[in-house]
């Protein structure tokens, strides 16, 4: 998996604005299930991977794209303040029978320009803790993002950036609609 690090300070909750930075005109959205983690855990086994989740939301993985493409990092890309969001709230994990089987779509302005499946994920819930618990401890709190279904600005001829004005949500039946 691709892993990368977000700062709190670049996300928002639900029904606040969402910000494009001004040195950008690439600011695209990308709806993401996020995996909200409940237990220390290192070398943490697939196969029990699940019982660390305290729960799940919505997470709109917002990303300048014209900063993404200045290293080989994605970083500088992510952490633009206030750029990202997360909610409307915490899920708990007893209320998702299987994380790999709920659909992420994202709308701007009423459009549905994301719908998929995360049964579709390159790297299943349960592999994704797994991975990131080999080489760092898994700690409460720790939010994980968990990648974006095909659909995003930057993937479309002509591409379509988020612009002032529009209206992003984040929907996951079962869990929530994430609106900024």
């Amino acid at each position: 998996p691709s892993v990368f690090v977000r700062l709190v300070d670049s996300f928002v909750g639900h029904e606040a604005p969402v910000l494009c930075p001004f040195v950008s005109a690439e600011f695209d959205y990308e709806a993401e299930l996020a995996v909200v983690i409940g237990r220390s855990g290192r070398h943490v086994p697939e196969a029990s991977a699940l019982d660390y989740v305290s729960g799940y939301t919505c997470l709109s993985d917002n990303s300048v794209r014209d900063f993404q493409k200045h290293n080989a990092q994605v970083t500088p890309g992510k952490n633009f303040s206030r750029s990202g969001a997360i909610g409307p709230w915490i899920t708990t994990a007893d209320e998702i029978a299987d994380p790999q089987q709920l659909e992420v779509i994202a709308r701007v302005n009423g459009a549905v320009m994301q719908h998929g499946c995360t049964a579709d994920m390159i790297f299943p819930v349960a592999r994704i803790i797994s991975y990131i618990s080999t080489f760092t401890t898994l700690r409460p709190g720790d939010i994980i993002a968990t990648g974006t279904p095909d659909g995003v600005g930057a993937g479309r001829t002509p591409p379509v950036w988020l612009r002032a004005g529009d209206v992003l949500e984040i929907d996951i039946p079962g869990i929530g609609v994430l609106r900024n």
